[in-house]
């Protein structure tokens, strides 16, 4: 059995080093649908914490991806030197901090947000916990499109560009290398990059489920009065909840900044948040694969369809607008599945066990 499971996994890791060389061959385009597809690993990686281990529903998560992009935007770009002369004085070359610095903060920042939003909504449970989250989610875009004014610290709806792109010992992600006649770009080292995290926070997801914290986490998903009675310090839990996953996002929102190299708050809408929580319930809630398998089909399915979305406004004479087509087809394919898979396309083994035994 081990020797099989050893097999499949380097099997695995081959299929996944590949994958980049066998895109590119396509075109650069399809390699950088693969890295937003991992982007938005990460992001259901973190929101399955809070939604799926400790079951608090949270449609404002975007905020935090949000932190996370413009903390590492202003910190690596010459955004706050151009708007602030005593910072231009203290660095007259632009800030431009290193990745030791950047992606602390932005992890730091969104974690910190993460319990100033748990904690006022400890009592609150479903419908009013959505509620009050998708509020923070709205606030925060609201923020960055008008914290233009008196002090331009975001730029507003205009946004922020000129960010730098990752540096890593000196090699930069924003630029090709070449290996010998080979050349590798910048979207196939941001799909190396990014896939190192997912692989990173997939170990830590499946190690905090396996815990002490994440059976309490459970255990206050299944029921939060049984677990208190059993002293289990739900306030507490809860906010490590808010704060882990809130991390996530923030590492999310500053590679998402590098790799893009401008952001405004149009990239962080309430319609994403919404995508974010729909990619972990269509995969399957609590579990691991089918988090990331909902996170693929979900980021990925919409670039592919704009291939298919072409061709039949084509066959209706443009009758039909295809980005409202496409959006259809994502529509059509979402109910598809709740239909025919409700507990997702990859459920959790366990989940709803005692429902199927107690059937006659």
């Amino acid at each position: 059995m081990k020797q099989k499971q050893i097999i499949v996994f380097v099997l695995a890791a081959i299929g996944l080093l590949v994958t980049p060389l066998i895109l590119q061959t396509f075109g650069n385009a399809w390699v950088r649908i693969a890295d937003m597809a991992l982007l938005y690993v990460l992001l259901a990686l973190g929101l399955n914490i809070v939604v799926g281990y400790a079951g608090l529903l949270d449609l404002g998560y975007v905020a935090f991806f949000a932190i996370g992009a413009y903390m590492y935007a202003l910190l690596a770009s010459p955004h706050l030197s151009e708007n602030f002369p005593a910072i231009a004085a203290m660095f007259p070359n632009g800030l431009h901090m290193p990745i030791w610095v950047v992606i602390p903060a932005s992890a730091g920042l969104a974690g910190l947000f993460g319990v100033l939003l748990g904690a006022p909504t400890l009592r609150l449970r479903g419908d009013y916990l959505a509620i009050v989250t998708l509020g923070f989610g709205e606030i925060i875009r609201v923020f960055m499109n008008n914290l233009d004014q008196p002090f331009n610290i975001t730029n507003g709806p205009k946004g922020i560009g000129e960010i730098d792109s990752l540096s890593f010992f000196g090699m930069s992600f924003g630029s090709s290398i070449e290996i010998g006649s080979y050349e590798i770009p910048s979207v196939t080292l941001y799909f190396y990059l990014f896939l190192v995290l997912v692989i990173f926070s997939v170990n830590i997801s499946h190690r905090l489920q396996l815990s002490r914290v994440g059976r309490a986490w459970m255990a206050i998903r299944e029921d939060e009065i049984a677990a208190k009675a059993m002293g289990i310090n739900t306030r507490n839990l809860k906010l490590l909840a808010f704060g882990m996953g809130a991390t996530f996002g923030g590492v999310s929102g500053a590679m998402f900044a590098s790799f893009q190299g401008f952001i405004s708050p149009e990239s962080f809408s309430l319609m994403e948040s919404i995508m974010i929580v729909a990619m972990v319930v269509l995969g399957g809630i609590g579990h691991l694969p089918g988090v990331i398998l909902g996170a693929i089909a979900l980021s990925a399915l919409p670039e592919v369809l704009r291939y298919v979305a072409g061709p039949l406004q084509s066959m209706t004479g443009g009758r039909l607008d295809a980005a409202i087509l496409r959006q259809l087809l994502i529509a059509s394919a979402m109910i598809g599945v709740m239909l025919l898979r409700p507990r997702g396309l990859w459920p959790a083994p366990e989940h709803g066990k005692s429902l199927a035994s107690t059937k006659p």
